[in-house]
């Protein structure tokens, strides 16, 4: 069935729930950084990883759905001033990565959870700096009211899911770190860059989804 209005958050919604691919738990070394830097990093040796969730916070707004996207602080020592999604370690009290992922959207912008539907998760995302990351997705209902953390987030702000969901927007590039260079995604949008592991998220979100 074709979406009239296919980036509308009730047409995420139903691509969510019924994503094509493998499925999530038989897709886990599929995704992350290592698919555009194979040398960098091998998962299957004895690497300790860190288990975090990341919101996927998509706003229902009419047929042209919105995507929350935050800006980190200048002062945290790891990936500062960088565009993400809200989110960080599981810890064991949350259960799941659902409610850590909507725990940490509360903690990082003030995002009330009873705003918030999950509507299901993509493959786990393997980052070359040592961490599990699970995507939850999630649809927004319009009526909350952000409150940024100052600690973590210094704005968050929204980017149309067409815009993300187009492939002619996704660039590569690529950076020297620690005098090797790194491959990744791009996504520049207005006057910021979206890119690393945000965009390795988005482009797979992308591929499941919209592809």
């Amino acid at each position: 069935m074709t979406d009239a209005f296919p980036f509308s958050a009730e047409a995420f919604r139903r691509r969510a729930l019924q994503q094509t691919g493998s499925p999530v738990e038989d897709a886990a070394r599929e995704h992350g950084d290592h698919l555009l830097n194979p040398t960098l990093i091998d998962f299957a040796e004895g690497l300790t990883l860190k288990d975090a969730a990341v919101l996927v916070p998509v706003v229902d707004d009419g047929a042209e759905a919105k995507v929350i996207l935050t800006q980190r602080t200048t002062t945290l020592r790891k990936h500062s001033g960088q565009i993400a999604f809200p989110g960080g370690a599981i810890d064991p009290e949350d259960g799941s990565a659902e409610r850590a992922a909507v725990r940490e959207a509360e903690e990082e912008i003030g995002l009330a959870p009873h705003f918030v539907e999950t509507v299901g998760r993509l493959p786990t995302y393997f980052t070359t700096t040592g961490f599990r990351i699970t995507p939850v997705l999630s649809v927004v209902k319009r009526g909350f009211d952000l409150k940024l953390n100052p600690t973590e987030v210094d704005e968050a702000f929204e980017v149309p899911l067409s815009f993300l969901m187009n492939e002619a927007n996704h660039q590569r590039s690529s950076r020297l770190f620690d005098g090797r260079e790194r491959q990744f995604y791009l996504m520049p949008y207005e006057q910021r860059n979206i890119w690393g592991v945000t965009a390795g998220i988005l482009r797979t979100l992308y591929e499941r989804l919209y592809a």
